[in-house]
């Protein structure tokens, strides 16, 4: 059982509001370059944020989950913050709405011609989309 002096804060913020404010033994979230995994006293890291779940690890009476679409994260020996652009419990994702995101990726990819940052918007819509429904079909 982890002690209060080898836990994480964790802190969970949309330009909307705090999420999460909680302690927790772990947390794994997404980075542009792959999930990483935090625990109490890593290294200083600066990160941006990819599309995926955050999930905190022996946090007590808060959800361990959220779906998250961009933004940075900070990690420091004792705290991880995240700012996300968007983060939603896998229960509150519109599936519908998230297939039609992933529909509109498609035809922004068919569409991208010579352009690479038209490309990239393509991929950027892609990778949401497709993190929405892989969190909400892992909920269900």
């Amino acid at each position: 059982m982890a002690t209060e002096t080898n836990q994480l804060r964790v802190r969970l913020v949309t330009p909307d509001r705090v999420l999460v404010d909680a302690m927790a033994t772990a947390v794994e979230l997404p980075s542009k370059t792959g999930y990483i995994e935090v625990l109490y006293g890593a290294a200083p890291l600066l990160a941006e944020l990819g599309a995926g779940d955050v999930t905190l690890h022996g946090a007590d009476s808060v959800p361990t989950r959220f779906n998250v679409s961009w933004g940075f994260v900070e990690v420091l020996p004792e705290r991880v913050t995240i700012l996300a652009n968007d983060a939603l419990l896998p229960s509150a994702i519109d599936l519908p709405r998230a297939q039609e995101q992933l529909e509109r990726g498609h035809s922004l990819w068919s569409a991208a011609g010579d352009s690479a940052e038209a490309y990239a918007e393509a991929n950027r819509v892609l990778d949401e989309a497709q993190a929405k429904l892989a969190s909400a079909a892992h909920h269900e």
